[in-house]
């Protein structure tokens, strides 16, 4: 019988869909992520065909040595940063991910945040939960409108994409994007325009959504210089990756006014946030929950299910990165 090991609880469509094929599925009975040294042992006590790993797992060659008959580490996530690709590569090791699937719901997130942000709802809520509401008031709290404003996308990719769908069609924004790739066909389509660099973007957007994965080019991308180039009423939303925003310089853009607000759905070194980042009134933060609906994460279970069972069929899986 082969063997399947989950590094955590998910959603049960995945783990039913291997069981109906007839393998075994041993799921980590932690409560939470497994260190390193308890996700070496685990995988150490059978031989497991195939692992299904989460994005808080660290992939690598230890990891690989724990398992040496796995022909697939599927991927609970879109991003693989936390995957040693090469190291895969190298081992001839399947590598997928969960991508399609939760496109709209992030993007329908960032756009909460968006929203959030520009019109303080997390501000509002607070305010009225404290007891402080005691009546309308001409100037209480007052925020910014999005429509007509211009929306910044940096990273053009399944979820950027959409995001932008949703500020030209559904606010009537002005799009402007920046990605490796110019996207000739999405300008014409929603009125957006190319720009060369993210500099460029920074320095006009109103509101900037970033959606690029998390590569050493990208890696501090938005930093104290590039916060410097934005405007002082910009939003910045990040629901890609945490360190694609030095936190530390975010911390203190917001407190000296050098951008309006910030929304923040992921973190540099998550769970721990940079120093003073909650004490802010001016920043909305989830704890990485972009993903998070029911049915988005029990697609992305079938997803991985999915590409485990290709695999071990000795097909190539649906969502191959290598």
């Amino acid at each position: 019988m082969l063997s399947i090991f989950i590094t955590r609880k998910i959603p049960d469509e995945g783990p039913a869909l291997l069981r109906e094929r007839g393998y075994e599925v041993v799921v980590s009975e932690k409560d939470g992520v497994l260190s390193r040294g308890e996700l070496v042992a685990a995988l150490k006590e059978k031989p497991y065909d195939a692992v299904l790993c989460l994005l808080t797992d660290k992939i690598d060659a230890e990891v690989y040595d724990a398992t040496p008959k796995a022909k697939i580490f599927a991927n609970y996530a879109v991003g693989v940063d936390n995957i040693d690709i090469a190291e895969a590569k190298k081992r001839g090791v399947a590598i997928t991910n969960t991508p399609d699937v939760l496109t709209n719901t992030v993007a329908e997130h960032a756009f909460a945040l968006m929203l959030s942000a520009a019109h303080r709802i997390a501000e509002g809520d607070a305010f009225t939960r404290a007891g402080r509401y005691t009546g309308w008031a001409p100037e209480l709290l007052l925020g910014t409108d999005m429509s007509g404003k211009t929306l910044g996308v940096l990273g053009l990719g399944r979820i950027g994409s959409r995001v932008a769908e949703h500020g030209a069609r559904g606010f009537g924004m002005k799009v402007l994007y920046y990605d490796i790739r110019r996207n000739e066909a999405f300008e014409k389509e929603y009125g957006a325009e190319f720009r060369e660099t993210p500099e460029a973007l920074l320095r006009e957007a109103d509101f900037v959504s970033v959606h690029v994965p998390l590569l050493p080019a990208t890696r501090h991308l938005i930093n104290q210089e590039a916060l410097a180039l934005m405007k002082k009423t910009a939003i910045l939303v990040n629901t890609s990756r945490g360190p694609v925003v030095d936190e530390a310089a975010l911390v203190e853009a917001l407190k000296n006014g050098i951008i309006r607000a910030a929304a923040l759905d992921v973190f540099e070194n998550e769970p721990a946030l940079a120093a003073g980042l909650v004490a802010l009134p001016n920043v909305v933060l989830t704890p990485h929950l972009a993903s998070a609906t029911e049915e988005t994460r029990g697609a992305m279970s079938r997803v991985a299910a999915e590409n485990i069972i290709a695999a071990l069929s000795g097909e190539s899986p649906p969502h191959l990165i290598h």
